[in-house]
Parts: structure tokens; sequence; C-alpha cells
């Protein structure tokens, strides 16, 4: 029993790491570009999304270098599911979405586009090297359309809200070290999480696939439930979307297109039947929310962490 304990404390310990350093990596990324002069538009675009996504990224790649892919595929897939279900649901439980305000649905489109491209070339796998740089092309579109419109918005005179971590009096020492403290902390924090997480998988019989799904996936889908909760009780609903899409998007294109570059990536036969369809149901259920602003009250919320929990059953009855 004391070696199971220890498993899953080192597998916390990893994760709690991965997600200050992947928060310190931000914060120094912002404040560097904000130092260097470049616009708070074009950071919250890249590097806000990019670092957030920091986590996912290292994980996938650790895990595919400790030849474990199923876990780099069961962490994204799992992640975007949660990211919906979960994450727009419990704050929705507790406190409601209103959308009244928030304009969405570009970024929904691009989301739903992007995870009907991953699917189709799912069923052309293992995903691999050629598939990464479809993904990526994918991504370097929507850069470009992102950076159209920031151009657009910075051109219209509207005031810039200041991306996330941006402090304009922070110190260059500081700005230094949360980046230091970010570079080292996040693969000492993905090498301990994807470790450990395996030889749980192990130890209980249970694939590496299914530990991405659940363990894994809920685990770095915690920043957005976070950040999402506080915007609910804000009423921010604009922000609690936008960040759910953008994470979606991100997970997508960039976290598998990079990883696939590393190491091939075969997608498991449960995948094709029922994990990455889940996904796609998931993200369509929002389309109401997104295209008619709808406010996501408690019924909502009830329905989507109830149906984030089904799924959970499924996958750890059926062992993906």
């Amino acid at each position: 029993m004391n070696w199971l304990i220890n498993e899953f404390t080192l597998a916390a310990v990893g994760l709690t790491l991965l997600l200050f350093a992947g928060d310190a990596l931000v914060k120094g990324a912002v404040n560097l570009s904000l130092r260097l002069g470049v616009p708070a538009l074009i950071v919250s675009l890249t590097i806000v999304a990019f670092g957030t996504s920091a986590p996912e990224l290292l994980i996938s790649v650790q895990s595919i270098l400790d030849g474990e892919p199923g876990l780099a595929i069961g962490n994204v897939v799992g992640s975007n599911t949660a990211n919906v279900l979960l994450v727009l649901g419990i704050p929705a439980l507790l406190a409601g979405l209103s959308a009244s305000q928030s304009d969405t649905r570009k970024s929904y489109v691009i989301m739903i586009l992007g995870t009907l491209l991953f699917i189709g070339l799912a069923f052309y796998g293992p995903i691999t090297w050629w598939h990464g740089l479809v993904l990526l092309a994918a991504l370097a579109l929507m850069l470009l359309d992102s950076f159209r419109d920031a151009r657009l918005h910075m051109r219209s005179g509207v005031p810039e809200e200041e991306p996330e971590g941006a402090d304009l009096t922070m110190r260059g020492w500081k700005i230094t070290a949360f980046l230091i403290a970010g570079i080292i902390g996040l693969p000492l924090g993905a090498k301990l999480l994807v470790d450990n997480a395996v030889i749980i998988a192990t130890d209980f019989g249970v694939s590496p696939t299914v530990i991405g799904l659940t363990l894994v996936a809920i685990g770095t889908s915690m920043p957005e439930l976070a950040t999402t909760v506080m915007a609910a009780f804000r009423k921010k609903a604009d922000v609690a979307i936008g960040n759910v899409i953008g994470s979606n998007v991100f997970n997508l294109l960039a976290i598998i297109g990079i990883a696939s570059l590393v190491g091939p990536m075969p997608v498991p036969d449960a995948f094709l039947k029922l994990d990455l369809w889940v996904m796609l149901g998931a993200s369509l259920l929002i389309a109401p929310v997104v295209f008619r602003r709808q406010r996501m009250g408690y019924g909502w919320g009830f329905g989507l962490t109830l149906a984030y929990l089904a799924y959970l059953y499924m996958v750890l009855t059926n062992g993906a």
C-alpha cells in the first residue's frame, strides 16, 4: 500500500509542478513580450494560448519518448472532452453562464473544423509526421486569421484588455525568475506525472490510454476549470467559453501536431468507435449556447456534468 501511495503522491507532485510551471512561463513570457512592445492582443493569441497548453504538450512529448503514445493521444482527447462537459458544466451548475454579451461563433466553428480534421486523420492512423504537418498547417492558417482580426481590432481604436498574467510593473529579475521556473519545472513535472501514471496504470491493469483519458486529462483541465469557475462568478461568460474553445483548438492542432513529429501515435480502435465521437458530440452540444447566446443555467450544468460522469464510467468499465 505504501508504494501505491508514493506513486499517487509523485504523480500529484508532477501535476502540481506542471500547473505552477505553466503559469510561471505564461507570466514571464507575457510580461517580457509587453516589455518588448508586442501588442497585448497578439500576446493573448500566441504566448498565452501556447503557454496554457504547455503542460499537455510536455506530457504528450514525454509519453512518446517513454514509449507510451496512448497516454499522449488519450490526454488530448480526454482533455477536450473534459473541457466542454466538466469545465463548462460545473461553473454552469454553480453560478450559470450567460453568453448574451459574447460572440465566439467564429472560434467555435474553427474548433469544430479542427475536431473534424483530427478525426478524419485518425482514421488514417497511426498519426505520424505527415498528419502533424497537416494539423500544424491548419494551426498556422488559424493564427494568420487571428492576427488579421487583431490588427483590425487595434485599428478600430477599441482599448485592449490586458492578457492573462500581465503586470506592467513587474521587475526584470522577476520576469527572468518566472521564465526559468517555467522552463525547468515543465519537463520535470511532465516526467514525474507520466512515469508514475504509467506505473499506476500497470499496477491496476489499466491501459495508459485510459489513464490519459481520465486521470491525466482531468488533472490538466484543472487550470481551465479554475479560470472558468471564477469567470462564471464574475459574470464573464465570454472568458469562460473562449477559454474552453481556445484550449481545445490548440490541443488538437498544436499539441498533436508537434507530438507527432517526435514519434508515431497509434490510434486505438476504441477511440475510433467511441472517444473521438464523444469529443465531437460534446463540442456540438454547446452549439445553441454559442449561436443563440443562450444562458447556461442549472439544467445545462447538471446535464453536461452528468454526461461527463457517464462517459468516465464507460471508459473505466470498457478499459478503452
